[in-house]
């Protein structure tokens, strides 16, 4: 079966695809920055949109409980955590609903908390809130070569942030760019520091089906009862089945008076959402397990090969393998690219990659690399960067 082994379609047949990330530059350049993946969809997912599709049943999203029952059932069997379904909402994708709940619960001119580097449609989010945004940056303790995560979030420093009047941390669990999963302990003290401060956590959960063995996802909601009054989490399925082109995420709260004000959203946030995504959305958590973990290995499989040909054809490149996703961030400064290698590296090498400054304005050097597509894909993107420094 299909899913048992999930297969790259050959480059020819990936340059016919109309999304974004194959038709946003010249068809001589080999795309990897848009964080889409090139793998088939599962079968469940595809058996659900033919279906619908021959049905014409095509119109606006209404009640949807297979949706909060689709996640309920992959929460507890991935995470052991046990959800109240009627406090799952819809919404369009993940962006539309951080936007949305922080116009709920906060005020223009209010301070939010980032962590850079970070995903950079946060920022976008923060000023479409007309929010004051906030940074306390991770930090590089160690050697990125090492297997270890050798960036650091400064959690004192987090303190005095909350302690200075801060409405909202927004939280990027697991972390795009750096493939970090946060620990229990850490996210325990945050818990604890927003309920001291009164911060509301917003957690974006969406890379989390992507986490690769021996490291284990935990659920923000699922760290304390303190967590649960003080947090929410925004999450979807299009990250870890590559669905996002249909538009359909989901907002999970597991306390009362946040659910309660949760309430206040507007109608429309549930009916923006696409008919075909929540009900493949309530596919891909109920029913597609067994492609999410034959899509694992060669995830897995990718991020060791990513090791291996920096080691051999460009070893001063500093890569810290991911624990969570198909995000490579990869730190160039070695290769004296000037001040954007990425932009060197789409006009001289003709592949392209997200710039490391949009993350973070301290990341200049770094490229964000998309591993989530064939080997030879990924070897040919290495070959690139190296033909440009010829």
């Amino acid at each position: 079966m299909a899913d048992h082994e999930v297969l790259t379609p050959d480059l020819a047949e990936l340059k016919t695809h109309r999304s974004e990330k194959w038709r946003g530059f010249d068809s001589d350049v080999l795309p990897l920055p848009v964080a889409e993946m090139d793998f088939p969809i599962a079968d469940s997912i595809r058996t659900v949109l033919q279906e619908m599709v021959t049905a014409s049943d095509l119109g606006y999203l209404g009640s949807a409980p297979e949706l909060s029952a689709g996640f309920a059932k992959f929460a507890l069997e991935r995470w052991n955590w046990s959800i109240d379904q009627s406090q799952v909402r819809i919404a369009a994708d993940v962006g539309v609903a951080v936007v949305e709940v922080l116009r709920v619960f906060t005020n223009p001119g209010e301070k939010v908390l980032v962590n850079s580097p970070v995903y950079q449609n946060f920022f976008n989010w923060i000023d479409e809130a007309k929010l004051e945004r906030v940074d306390v940056p991770f930090t590089l303790t160690g050697e990125e070569t090492d297997n270890e995560t050798p960036w650091q979030l400064d959690l004192d420093a987090v303190e005095k942030v909350y302690a200075s009047g801060l409405k909202v941390h927004l939280l990027c669990s697991p972390h795009n760019p750096l493939g970090r999963i946060y620990s229990h302990e850490e996210l325990t003290r945050i818990a604890n520091m927003a309920k001291k401060y009164g911060v509301l956590v917003i957690s974006d959960e969406i890379h989390a089906p992507l986490t690769f063995n021996p490291k284990s996802f935990i659920p923000f909601l699922t760290i304390s009862e303190t967590a649960r009054e003080v947090g929410l989490t925004v999450t979807s399925a299009s990250k870890g089945w590559n669905i996002a082109g249909l538009k359909c995420a989901i907002i999970v709260s597991q306390n009362d008076l946040i659910n309660e004000k949760l309430k206040s959203l507007p109608m429309a946030v549930h009916f923006r959402a696409s008919i075909l995504g929540a009900f493949a959305s309530a596919a891909a958590f109920a029913d597609g397990n067994i492609w999410l973990d034959s899509v694992l290995r060669q995830l897995d499989h990718n991020r060791f090969m990513i090791r291996e040909l920096l080691k051999v054809k460009l070893p001063s490149v500093n890569y810290h393998m991911p624990h969570n996703g198909y995000l490579a961030w990869l730190d160039l400064s070695s290769l004296n690219l000037g001040e954007d290698p990425s932009a060197k590296l789409l006009e001289r090498g003709r592949v392209a990659f997200n710039a490391g400054h949009l993350y973070g304005a301290q990341c200049g050097q770094y490229v964000r690399l998309n591993f989530a597509t064939s080997p030879s894909i990924i070897s040919e993107a290495i070959d690139r960067i190296a033909r440009t420094l010829e």
